[in-house]
């Protein structure tokens, strides 16, 4: 598991998250969710020492990350951030391989191009690995990033916003192979969301943030419900069912 303690973050002296305490836990999904600027993409940037935290500590299973080596780390958790800023002219092969570097130190073996592959199959990126960062779509780009932190094959996998730019089937998709991760390699995903109904299709686990502070967190059957998201969000959320499954209407 991941437990965050005490944690505190600010900029120039504005509080963003204050006194966040929060335990992420192991083998499940975890949405980060809450309105714009509640700290959720900042809580994950500070999980995975992207920025320094104020004050507080975080450990992954007792590992305590602000004292673990970058390369150490990498063999841990994998992320993808909102900014994927990389050189354009990178084929697509070449930039889920980035992905095995902290194993292989830029000499792949054949494990190595297997784990390539692999990932470039599981995001539909086959038919394009050959192609230049530049010569993909916005959605493609996307998914080509998630593919690089699928091959790392670490036990944890942070995503930012990863269904930003992904039409419905590659959303989908995206979350039917983290689903499997999950339930079928045991691995650990946090990952922030905007579509509450995403988080309680395929979340097991939420952390709910408000202005930098934790609204509710722990078992989605559990903690989201029709006046805790309604009161989160300052809108009316209804929950329903469609098909058998969980749904919230806040459209209308």
């Amino acid at each position: 598991m991941i437990k965050v303690s005490e944690l505190t973050y600010s900029i120039a002296g504005t509080p963003i998250l204050h006194d966040i305490n929060v335990t992420l836990p192991a083998g499940r999904i975890t949405a980060l969710i809450g309105p714009n600027g509640a700290g959720k993409s900042t809580l994950l940037h500070l999980i995975s020492q992207q920025i320094p935290f104020d004050r507080g500590r975080i450990t992954m299973g007792g590992l305590d990350l602000a004292k673990t080596t970058a390369p150490a780390r990498a063999l841990k958790m994998a992320v993808v951030g909102q900014q994927l800023g990389v050189a354009s002219r990178i084929r697509i092969r070449d930039l889920v391989g980035f992905g095995r570097w902290p194993y292989n130190h830029g000499r792949p073996t054949p494990k190595d191009q297997e784990k390539i592959s692999e990932a470039l199959s599981h995001f539909d990126l086959i038919g394009l690995q050959d192609r230049f960062l530049d010569e993909v779509s916005g959605g493609q780009r996307q998914r080509a990033f998630i593919a690089m932190a699928s091959a790392q094959d670490t036990d944890w996998l942070l995503l930012d916003e990863p269904l930003n730019n992904l039409d419905l089937h590659h959303a989908r998709c995206l979350m039917t192979q983290l689903r499997e991760k999950v339930d079928r390699e045991g691995k650990s995903v946090v990952i922030v969301l905007h579509d509450l109904n995403y988080a309680i299709s395929w979340a097991d686990h939420v952390v709910a943030l408000d202005k930098g502070s934790i609204a509710f967190e722990g078992p989605l059957t559990e903690v989201a419900t029709t006046d805790s998201l309604s009161a989160l969000y300052r809108t009316p959320v209804v929950f329903g069912d469609l098909a058998g499954k969980p749904f919230v209407q806040y459209h209308r």
